[in-house]
């Protein structure tokens, strides 16, 4: 192929029948199957844009050395507005190219999905008839019941939002991109160095007080400043996981890597893999990573249900121990949230040890550094500060479980922007700004408490513009507000207080979802004994 052949949509559709990983950037047909091995986010990122036009996200999210690599990849060109297909990983189904079409057919550009499955009853009964009918009532009255939430959940949705006409949606993509164009000309990329002096001295600060607290025996206090200094470390590492500090992949990577692991005890690495996929496919239950919480919260009605996991490639079983605990979720969030951190060691021991960081390019030598950081990271704290520095066992369990219990309020701010924001899928018409729009909120606070928030309190303008240094997301907000009402999309802004009580409230009402799916679950299990 010729990199300026114009390609119908019919050539590309059966070029990812078979296997291929087709995106389009700047009406550029791109194949960038041999860049995967490459691709520091990760395999799946790309796959969740394969079909699509995947110009905004591509943009937003690489640095000038990696925007000048797509022409390797070019294998054509497209012409006019191009209507995105389903992706594959997300259910999409295409046709080879030997499959004959009628003419006059519109191209196949709705996915076909299968229905969740629902978590089975354990029988009382030994007939298999009795049981089989039972589980399939059963499984009806649950489907019918969570169907009817979700049609429920998008009427209120499409209510509330543009429509998802071509027009509409391409007049809003026109707009964003002269959004991007005005903030790269008032220079918002542009990193004030100035501001991380400030953010070096108060990490500083917060480890020798960390230090001369632990000295003086007190360990409760010297605890909190340590899981303190770890929440004031991770907003720099998520801001070099963005390229937004030097906007150089190398450079960030490195901070970000140093940051996470032999100060903090986690993988950059696997942090990137995720949250990329996070912001690409933001609040989708059966995609966003940062959504799949079962069994201790069901974020939404549909994780009632058993979703399949596109991210885990299994299915998250809604369990016995998943219903014993999702009623009582708006209780227990903040208490599951106090141990967080616990998990984010456990997903980037598994990342490490399952080698699954690129292991080509220039990010192959990541997984080593990242491995060595952590042993450094477990020399310092657990040998040097929890074994030698601490009296007893009494007092190790104590200052690791308050150190890492004080850096619950990041754990709120990485959630409290998204668990109460919509969870519908809106099919692949929607545009990306919309989507991160829809999906994500942003906290109200006065200027001076940045610091506390450290930038996450600007979510929803971080999503349209990744890369924007965090202190420059502030003057990039008034730009974003400006745009919303302009395309009609609304824009959410809380204070920390409301957008905390809206996402128990949000937690709640799956709960009482939850309550009601058991309450008819225990009807028809009953009637089924009779």
């Amino acid at each position: 192929m010729k990199k300026d052949e114009i390609l119908s949509r019919r050539q590309i559709e059966a070029l990812i029948a078979e296997g291929q990983s087709i995106i389009i950037v700047d009406q550029k047909v791109l194949r960038v199957d041999a860049w995967i091995p490459y691709h520091p986010g990760g395999y799946k990122a790309i796959q969740h844009v394969v079909g699509k036009d995947a110009t905004d996200e591509f943009s937003v999210f690489h640095c000038d050395e990696t925007r000048k690599m797509i022409g390797r990849y070019q294998i054509g060109r497209i012409e006019g507005r191009w209507k995105p297909f389903v992706p594959p990983i997300q259910g999409g189904i295409f046709r080879p190219h030997d499959e004959k079409v009628n003419e006059h057919e519109s191209p196949l550009e709705e996915a076909n999905e299968p229905a969740p499955s629902s978590p089975m009853v354990e029988p009382k009964h030994t007939n298999p008839d009795i049981i089989h009918n039972r589980q399939t009532k059963l499984n009806h009255a649950e489907a019918t019941f969570l169907d009817t939430q979700t049609k429920t959940e998008i009427t209120l949705t499409l209510s509330q939002y543009p429509s998802l006409d071509p027009k509409t949606q391409s007049t809003i993509i026109t707009k964003y991109r002269d959004l991007h164009a005005q903030i790269q000309r008032e220079g918002l990329y542009t990193c004030n160095y100035t501001a991380y002096v400030w953010e070096l001295a108060r990490c500083t600060i917060l480890f020798c007080l960390m230090l001369v607290f632990l000295k003086h025996e007190y360990y409760k206090t010297s605890a909190v400043c340590l899981g303190w200094f770890w929440s004031q470390m991770v907003f720099a590492a998520h801001d070099a996981g963005h390229i937004a500090i030097t906007q150089n992949f190398t450079i960030d990577s490195l901070i970000g890597m140093t940051i996470a692991g032999p100060i903090g005890g986690l993988s950059l690495g696997w942090w990137k893999q995720s949250h990329n996929i996070h912001h690409i496919v933001t609040n989708a239950p059966e995609h966003d990573p940062d959504n799949q919480h079962l069994p201790f919260l069901a974020v939404n009605h549909r994780f009632l249900s058993s979703v399949f996991s596109t991210y885990h490639e299994r299915t998250l079983p809604y369990s016995r121990l998943a219903r014993s605990l999702v009623p009582y979720q708006a209780y227990l969030y903040y208490i599951i949230l106090l141990f967080g951190r616990f998990n984010l060691y456990l997903q980037s021991w598994l990342f490490l040890y399952k080698a699954q960081g690129p292991r080509k390019g220039q990010a192959k030598w990541h997984r080593s550094f990242e491995i060595f950081g952590n042993i450094l990271f477990w020399l310092w704290f657990g040998y040097g500060l929890l074994y030698k520095s601490l009296p007893n066992a009494s007092s190790r369990l104590s200052y690791l479980l308050i150190s890492h219990m004080a850096t619950m309020p990041l754990h709120v701010q990485f959630t409290v922007s998204h668990f109460a924001m919509s969870t519908t899928d809106l099919g692949p018409g929607e545009s990306f700004a919309q989507r991160m729009l829809r999906t994500t909120m942003d906290v109200d606070c006065p200027e001076w408490l940045d610091w506390f928030h450290g930038g996450l309190q600007f979510q929803a303008v971080h999503h349209l513009y990744p890369r924007i240094p965090r202190h420059n997301l502030r003057r990039a907000q008034g730009l974003v507000v400006g745009f919303c009402r302009e395309v009609g999309i609304p824009y959410a802004l809380y204070g920390f207080a409301r957008g905390n009580a809206k996402v128990v409230g949000g937690l709640a009402e799956v709960a009482r979802q939850a309550a009601i799916l058991e309450e008819c679950r225990r009807v028809i299990v009953g009637r089924g004994l009779l």
